[in-house]
């Protein structure tokens, strides 16, 4: 493990309808290493989720955890709809770039698996092994129902303490924490108010999110099955066992087509893995260092 406690903060712009966007990103482990790895978090959290795992791997990787545009340090849009995957995907190929890496392996949570699937299906990609955390093609609408009902909703907590437990009672899914993990994994959610916090991403990331119909949602599942059928590297997919957002089904499915792809669920979680605990670390090591 690295002795290196505190990542660097650093940006890239990148271009979205009304202009440039600032994106920022947490570098871990020598910028000097050719082997890049990119960790990408879910749809309301931010880079710093990818901690604990990027202190694991930062002797073998340069590590590298965006903050998604509107979330974290980076920049909010002027255009709420311009929050969708496919610009995620753009903002990750400028990101690459600037990295000038020949080859990457991604790490994506929920959102940031979507994002990691849409550049390994483009023509030509640069990942070299893919971790799917808790997300396929397929995402049951029983789950973004949970998600819509505090996504960008107005919240304002007093303290760390407070903030804590009001962002545990909806996150029952990440799965068993102790204070202190659950504490380092708040910290970085929350921004600064005046006499308080307030979550650390721009409320309006809801405004898509609340315009996706079940007819917009079979188109789009559609498209990412066409996307999955593309991807050329082998996949890691980790999965909660009490996942509402992955079915089991759908997980079955994508080891019967598309890349060569091993499975591994945890008992226990729902959606999704922190990537905290030591068994969901050691899946991630073992998939990304093995010959």
């Amino acid at each position: 493990m690295t002795t290196e406690a505190q990542p660097r903060l650093l940006d890239v712009q990148c271009l979205d309808s009304r202009g440039l966007h600032r994106m920022a990103y947490w570098e871990w482990g020598d910028p000097r290493n050719e082997r890049v790895l990119v960790c990408v978090h879910g749809l309301s959290r931010q880079g710093r989720d990818f901690d604990t795992l990027a202190r694991d791997l930062a002797q073998e990787y340069r590590v590298v955890c965006p903050d998604v545009v509107g979330r974290g340090r980076s920049d909010w849009l002027a255009d709420p709809m311009g929050y969708s995957v496919p610009a995620y995907v753009a903002d990750m190929v400028t990101l690459l770039a600037r990295l000038d890496a020949g080859q990457v392996d991604w790490v994506g949570t929920s959102m940031g698996g979507l994002i990691g699937l849409g550049v390994a299906s483009l023509p030509g990609s640069p990942l070299r092994r893919l971790v799917l955390n808790d997300v396929g093609p397929t995402i049951q609408w029983q789950a973004l129902q949970r998600i819509g009902t505090y996504l960008g909703m107005p919240a304002h907590w007093r303290t760390l303490d407070e903030a804590a437990d009001a962002l545990w009672a909806i996150s029952q899914g990440f799965g068993p924490h102790t204070r202190e993990q659950w504490l380092s994994l708040t910290r970085p959610q929350l921004k600064p108010d005046g006499d308080g916090f307030q979550p650390h991403y721009d409320p309006a990331i809801a405004v898509p999110f609340r315009a996706i119909t079940p007819e917009i949602a079979a188109a789009g599942e559609a498209m990412l099955w066409q996307s999955w059928d593309r991807v050329q590297c082998p996949v890691l997919l980790l999965r909660g066992a009490e996942s509402d957002l992955l079915s089991a089904e759908t997980a079955d499915r994508m080891m019967q087509r598309g890349p060569r792809t091993r499975l591994q669920a945890f008992a226990g979680v729902g959606h999704a893995p922190m990537l905290v605990q030591t068994e969901q670390r050691q899946a991630v090591r073992e998939f990304l260092l093995a010959p």
